[in-house]
C-alpha cells in the first residue's frame, strides 16, 4: 500500500434494479484518502499512463472571496483516490503536473469552478479537458444538465443526495460523506465513455472542441478589477454617475480579493448603485449614503472609496461604455423573431441539441436585425446547425410548412 493515505474496502460490485437501463455492474470505489507528498507524486505517476481522469472538488466560500478547497476527486479506469488538500505538509505540485500533462484527458461535469480554482491557485488550466455537461448538451440531454441526472439517464443510477450540503472544511468526514464525494468521479468514469461515444457517433467532436477552448482559455478566469463592473446592470444608470460605478465596482473588487471576503460583505450591489448616483465626496456625505454601513465613513478603507469616486467623476466620457439598456426593436422584426425561434427549435430537437447552447433570446434579436451581427450562432458549428438556414429563412430562400406524419403535425423546410 502506498504511504500516506488510508483504504476502506466495500463491496465489490453493486448491481442496479431491473427496471433501470442500461443494465450495467458497478464497481463500488475503494477509498484512498491521500495526504502526504510521497503517495500524491506515485499515485500521479500512475495516472499519467491513463487514457483519461475523472476529476471533481469540493470547497467552501460562503464568507470568503477566494474558494477554500477542500477535497479533490480523481479517478482512473481501475482506481479512485481521495486528495486531502487540507492535510498538514501536502504539496499538490504533483496533481498540477498531471492536470498539465497533455497526454491525459481530464474529464470534469460543469467544469468552471474547479478549473478556476486550479488556475488562480495552482497557475495550471487542465488540458486537454472535456466538460461532461457541456458534451451531453452536445448530446440532446437538455439545457445545462445537473450532474445527478446525467448520470440517472446514462446509468440508470439514483445518486444519494443527503451530504450535498456537507461542511467539506470539517476534520474528520464521515464515510458516508467522502463516499458521496467519491461518487462524484467514479460515476463520472462509467459515464464519460458513454458521452464520448455519442458524441463521436454524431460527428460533433469539433463542436465540443470549439466550446472546450473558451473553457480553457486564461481568459475565462482572469478576474481583473476595473472589469468588475460588467457584473452590474448599468441600464439605469445615468451617464454621469457611471463613470463611478465603473471605478467603485473596482475598488469593491480589489477590496474583497485583498482582505479575501465576499463582494456583498464588502458593499451590497445596492449600495454600489447609491454612491454611484450620489457621489459623495466627504466622510459626512458617505455617512448620508443608505446602504453604507454604520461606521464606515470612519475606517481606513473610506479613503479610497471616496478616491474611487473622484476618479469616477474625473472619467471622460469616450471612457464610458454604452448601456447595456435593451433597445426597441425596429417595427416589423418581432415576426421574424418568433420565426427564427421556431427554427432554432426545429433544428435542435431534429438535432438533439439544447437550444441554449445554440442561441440566445438576445442571439435571436440581433440576428432578426443584422446578418452579420456579431453572435455564436452565426460562427463554428452554431451556423452549420442553425446559422445559414436562419438566415435563409430570413430572406425568404426557405419557408416553413406543417405537413402531417404518423407522429403528429411536424415543422417541413420549404427552399424556395
Amino acid at each position: 500500500m502506498v504511504r500516506g493515505f488510508c483504504q476502506v474496502f466495500g463491496p465489490i460490485f453493486e448491481d442496479l434494479e431491473e427496471d433501470k437501463a442500461p443494465r450495467i455492474r458497478l464497481r463500488k470505489p475503494v477509498m484512498r484518502i491521500i495526504t502526504e507528498t510521497d503517495a500524491l507524486a506515485e499515485v500521479c505517476a500512475d495516472l499519467s499512463a491513463e487514457p483519461f481522469v475523472t476529476v471533481d472538488t469540493e470547497f467552501m466560500r460562503d464568507s470568503t472571496y477566494w474558494p477554500k478547497l477542500c477535497l479533490i476527486q480523481i479517478a482512473g479506469q481501475n482506481s479512485e483516490f481521495i486528495i486531502d488538500p487540507l492535510a498538514d505538509g501536502l504539496d499538490l505540485k504533483p496533481f498540477y503536473a498531471l492536470m498539465a500533462n497533455e497526454a491525459v484527458v481530464k474529464v470534469f461535469h460543469a467544469a468552471r469552478q474547479d478549473v478556476e480554482i486550479f488556475f488562480h491557485f495552482g497557475g495550471v488550466i487542465p488540458h486537454p479537458l472535456v466538460d461532461t455537461q457541456v458534451a451531453a448538451m452536445v448530446c440532446g440531454f437538455g439545457d445545462s444538465v445537473g450532474y445527478e441526472a446525467l448520470i440517472r439517464k446514462v446509468l440508470g443510477v439514483q445518486i444519494d443526495k443527503s451530504s450535498r450540503f456537507t461542511d467539506w472544511s470539517r476534520r474528520p468526514l464521515k464515510d458516508k460523506q467522502l463516499h458521496y464525494a467519491l461518487g462524484d468521479v467514479t460515476h463520472l468514469r462509467d459515464a464519460y465513455p458513454v458521452l464520448r461515444d455519442q458524441v463521436a457517433q454524431r460527428s460533433r467532436a469539433h463542436w465540443l472542441e470549439e466550446e472546450m477552448d473558451i473553457l480553457t482559455s486564461p481568459s475565462t478566469y482572469e478576474l481583473h478589477p476595473e472589469v468588475a463592473w460588467k457584473r452590474l446592470k448599468i441600464g439605469s444608470v445615468k451617464p454621469r454617475s457611471l463613470g463611478v460605478l465603473i471605478e467603485v465596482a473596482a475598488w469593491r473588487e480589489e477590496q474583497a480579493q485583498s482582505r479575501d471576503m465576499p463582494r456583498q460583505r464588502i458593499l451590497k450591489d445596492d449600495g454600489l448603485y447609491e454612491v454611484a448616483r450620489q457621489a459623495p465626496r466627504s466622510a459626512e456625505a458617505l455617512d448620508e449614503i443608505r446602504g453604507i454601513p454604520k461606521g464606515f465613513s470612519r475606517s481606513r478603507h473610506a479613503a479610497t472609496l471616496l478616491a474611487s469616486v473622484e476618479r469616477g467623476l474625473n472619467r471622460s466620457k469616450d471612457s464610458l461604455p454604452k448601456s447595456d439598456k435593451p433597445e426597441r426593436l425596429p417595427q416589423g422584426l418581432g415576426p421574424i423573431v418568433e420565426m427564427l425561434k421556431v427554427l432554432l427549435k426545429r433544428e435542435c430537437e431534429i438535432h438533439e441539441v439544447a437550444q441554449k447552447l445554440v442561441a440566445s433570446m438576445s442571439d435571436l434579436e440581433k440576428l432578426a436585425a443584422d446578418d452579420a451581427a456579431d453572435i455564436p450562432a452565426l460562427k463554428g458549428w452554431r451556423r452549420e446547425l442553425f446559422g445559414t438556414a436562419a438566415l435563409d429563412l430570413k430572406h425568404g430562400r426557405l419557408a416553413l410548412s406543417v405537413e402531417d406524419t404518423p407522429n403528429g403535425p411536424q415543422i417541413k423546410l420549404i427552399e424556395l
